[in-house]
């Protein structure tokens, strides 16, 4: 089986000959190949939407919006298949797998609202028989590079945005897992969407390398690991192109001595364990304020996780699933054993796991490591795996300066029942998005998704109206109709008035 590209409208092996092999993460088997584009196919596919993109942006926003409403339906009736997709490639239950694509349909479902969204302003008489008034236009072909852990969501996170607002689109999907976005774009073909407009081209570098050098690429979304997103954004504002880059986290949730503990466990499993910790918004260290209050939590914790059920997606009660590859798998073991020799207390331990049947698999465990400290990479690094740190700071001024002081400022929660530390919290901490008792405050689709520092690079966040302000440029136009004015009639714009 080969996974393709999708240009004008129609799949395509590619011209390239270079591929790369795609695998079941949960029995280390190849299922299929990718091909790898070109330089020269990534220009080309430029070139299909450069082509349909008048057409596009000058067709009404009320029928650009009966496309995405015709894609919503789509979606929901084709929600399994879609699910087995992102299963069978990434390796997450389905019912995360689900859940990813019901957060990405809330996008087309923003994105059908486009009408009202690119509503102007306008002010009369703003001098005499002078009237000024703005409009939002599409900014041209954009394109878009998404990560392996959410190859449904993410993309949904841009492409009905950009499309919305008139633009073309070329997706970069992940390699790694490019069945789900490759079924998404004949949905959308299917929905009507003119053929050209929304193209995916599977590459790596040098088709990434391809979209931020390529002159008729107005703007750039990414979502990935910093150090991509740095090279990104640097390399796609040197050649005039407008970028938004969401890269790395090392998201926090402190935990305060008077919080409800049993809703902060079930909060902490979810949000540290689901998707096998693969999410830039997963906690990934607790703050437990309080010798007392860590006890407590890592002694309700701990058993939970030693009972996490492991295996392939499809496998009845399953909660969570392999990483994405063997060397993820390392990568995730070989941070243990450093935070292991670092001084960490390795309180659950997910190295090593091998399931009866599944043992070329990339399964790492459910892992707790208690007692970490800042100075270790347990702590500083971005794992991307089922770790979790527990921390120990003694008081809430302590555990806010460990938030405040780290590299990276995606999301963040605390868990309390003091209204107070509460809004003091939200209001003041440098960080993009805040959880109150919340732990994944993950933004709903009409606000906009973005980390602050290292976790993102750019202006504005995505979807939301943040998205429709990325995706459009502002024009604003001051008319005069000279109808009705004696002839010699000089204007003085700044009074307002008109004389002789």
């Amino acid at each position: 089986m080969t996974d393709m590209h999708f240009i004008k409208g129609a799949t395509s092996a590619g011209t390239s000959g270079r591929s790369q092999n795609v695998y079941n993460p949960a029995t280390g088997a190849v299922t299929s190949s990718v091909p790898l584009a070109s330089a020269a196919e990534i220009d080309a596919a430029v070139a299909v939407a450069k082509a349909a993109l008048s057409g596009w942006a000058n067709t009404p926003p009320a029928k650009r919006a009966q496309v995405m409403f015709k894609f919503r339906e789509l979606i929901i009736k084709n929600l399994d298949r879609i699910a087995e997709l992102i299963s069978t490639q990434h390796g997450k239950t389905l019912d995360d797998a689900k859940g990813e694509v019901s957060r990405g349909l809330e996008v087309v479902e923003f994105a059908c609202g486009i009408p009202h969204l690119l509503k102007g302003e306008y002010s009369a008489q703003v001098a005499g028989a002078v009237d000024s008034y703005s409009l939002r236009q599409p900014v041209g072909v954009v394109a878009g590079i998404t990560p392996f852990n959410f190859p449904a969501m993410v993309p949904m996170w841009m492409f009905p945005m950009a499309l919305a607002c008139g633009n073309t689109f070329i997706l970069k999907p992940s390699e790694r897992d490019p069945a789900a976005p490759l079924y998404l774009a004949q949905l959308l073909s299917e929905a009507g969407l003119p053929d050209g407009c929304m193209n995916v081209v599977n590459g790596d570098k040098e088709a990434v390398d391809a979209l931020l050098d390529n002159p008729d690429v107005a703007a750039i979304s990414f979502v990935g690991s910093t150090t991509i997103g740095k090279y990104i954004y640097g390399r796609g504002c040197a050649n005039g192109k407008r970028v938004q880059a969401l890269c790395g986290a090392k998201n926090h949730m402190i935990i305060m001595p008077d919080a409800d503990m049993n809703q902060a466990v079930d909060a902490a499993m979810g949000a540290a364990y689901g998707s096998a910790g693969e999410r830039c918004m997963a906690i990934s260290a607790v703050l437990a304020v309080g010798d007392d209050t860590a006890d407590r939590f890592v002694s309700a914790l701990a058993p939970k996780v030693r009972a996490l059920k492991i295996g392939q997606y499809d496998e009845p009660g399953v909660e969570m699933g392999p990483v994405i590859t063997r060397e993820s798998k390392e990568r995730v073991t070989d941070y243990i054993n450093q935070g292991e020799a670092d001084g960490a207390k390795v309180v659950v331990d997910g190295r090593g796991l091998s399931l009866q049947g599944y043992e070329d698999g990339f399964f790492v465990g459910g892992t707790i490591l208690d007692h970490v400290t800042a100075d270790m990479s347990v702590y500083r690094d971005e794992i991307f795996g089922p770790v979790l740190s527990i921390l120990r700071p003694k008081t809430y001024e302590e555990a806010v300066n460990l938030v405040m002081t780290h590299e990276y400022g995606n999301g963040t929660a605390i868990f309390t029942r003091d209204g107070d530390a509460a809004r003091e919290f939200a209001n003041n901490v440098n960080v993009g998005m805040v959880g109150v008792n919340v732990p994944i405050p993950v933004p709903v689709a009409y606000h906009s998704f973005g980390g602050w520092k290292a976790s993102m690079f750019g202006d504005h966040s995505i979807h939301g109206m943040e998205g429709v302000r990325f995706y459009t440029k502002l024009k604003t136009v001051t008319a005069r109709w000279p109808s009705g004015i004696k002839d010699g009639a000089v204007f003085n714009f700044h009074s307002g008035s008109e004389t002789k």
